[in-house]
């Protein structure tokens, strides 16, 4: 693999690191407010299921002291392409401003924690819809 190639693989990780944020995020925020409204999905039994097993993960990795697999994906193709971590190009760098904070780890287990709680409560007070659509 060239060191292009690597850099151009690891913005797009980076890209899909940033869109599952914004689905785990977002998708709480789409639940609250779309179902009393009654909006596509927001009801949806598979949508939630997704939802509730990615802030899942998130959070069992955070409480097992490991890192996203995508995070070290995109480290491990940085390097490749003889980059910092989190390196040089446009994408690389405003994503990551994004989705990298510095904090010490229990501050985000807490965080994945609490936002994962809220996600459970959702299902207990808005709860899916169970029939087929």
């Amino acid at each position: 693999m060239t060191a292009a190639t690597a850099a151009l693989f690891a913005d797009a990780v980076l890209a899909l690191h940033a869109a599952i944020v914004l689905f785990v995020v977002g998708g709480l925020v789409y639940v609250l407010a779309g179902h009393p409204r009654g909006w596509f999905g927001a009801r949806s039994l598979r949508l939630r299921l997704a939802h509730l097993a990615a802030i899942g993960v998130v959070a069992a990795q955070a409480w097992l002291g490991r890192l996203c697999p995508l995070t070290v994906l995109e480290m491990w193709l940085r390097r490749q392409a003889g980059q910092l971590t989190y390196g040089e190009s446009f994408i690389a760098h405003w994503l990551g401003r994004l989705l990298y904070w510095e904090a010490p780890g229990w501050v985000f287990t807490a965080a994945y924690t609490a936002f994962g709680l809220a996600v459970l409560a959702a299902w207990w007070w808005l709860p899916p819809d169970r029939r087929r659509r």
